[in-house]
Formats: structure tokens, C-alpha cells, sequence
């Protein structure tokens, strides 16, 4: 029973993607009319050569501030992660002071138990060793 549902679902598949659902676009472009009575404008080839130039001059200017802006975020982007090294070298140092501090601190207090063990050790001994006398 399970395979007859796969095998309908395969084959349904299959027919779908033979297919082609239409395509629906945008309006057809129309020609613009100006007031004049012949209803196109025509431009010569001077005025075309002048609009392109326009239209060159005007995408070198939008690539060169896309390019300064793409400069600008590289920069940014390149502070932002030194300073994000400079934050973790900063906490690693104080880390190691702090690490620093505690390790001397606790040989400090190692050194103090040490030396009053050893102080009550020998003083225990030469006791017991006189009281036996």
C-alpha cells in the first residue's frame, strides 16, 4: 500500500517537471511620446554619443564612492578586529596577573605552614627526646 502512494508521488513528480508553469512579466515598455506631433523623439548620434558620455561619467563617479565606501568598511572592519586582539591580549595579561599574584601568594602561605610545622616538629621532638631522659 505504501509503495503505490510512492509510485504515485514519483510519477507525479515526474509530470510536473516536464511542466513549464508561464511566466507573467511586467508591462510591455512602451515608447515614450513627447509633445511633439510625430509622437517619438529621435535623437542624433551627437546626442546619443553625449548621453552615454553622461551616463560613463556618472557610473565612474558611482564606482569610485562604492569603492572608497568598500575601503572605508575594510578599514573599519580591520580596527574593529585589532581591537577585539587588543581587548583578549589585555584580559590574558590581567589573567596572568592575577594568576601571578595568587601563586605567590599561595607560596607565601605554603612557606609560612612550612616553616611552623617544621618549628613545632622540632620543638616536639627535643621535648620528647629530653622527656625521656
Amino acid at each position: 500500500m505504501k509503495f503505490r502512494k510512492c509510485g504515485r508521488i514519483t510519477a507525479i513528480v515526474i509530470l510536473m517537471s516536464f511542466w513549464i508553469p508561464p511566466v507573467y512579466g511586467g508591462p510591455p515598455t512602451t515608447v515614450l511620446n513627447n509633445s511633439s506631433d510625430s509622437g517619438t523623439k529621435f535623437y542624433s548620434e551627437g546626442e546619443i554619443w553625449e548621453l552615454v558620455d553622461e551616463l560613463s561619467e556618472a557610473a565612474e563617479g558611482a564606482i569610485e564612492r562604492a569603492a572608497a565606501e568598500a575601503a572605508k568598511a575594510a578599514a573599519l572592519a580591520s580596527i574593529e578586529r585589532e581591537a577585539a586582539a587588543l581587548r583578549e591580549a589585555q584580559r590574558w595579561e590581567r589573567d596572568f596577573r592575577d594568576a601571578k599574584s595568587r601563586g605567590i601568594k599561595n607560596a607565601v602561605i605554603a612557606g609560612v605552614i612550612c616553616f611552623f610545622s617544621g618549628l613545632v616538629i622540632g620543638a616536639g621532638s627535643v621535648l620528647i627526646i629530653q622527656g625521656g631522659r
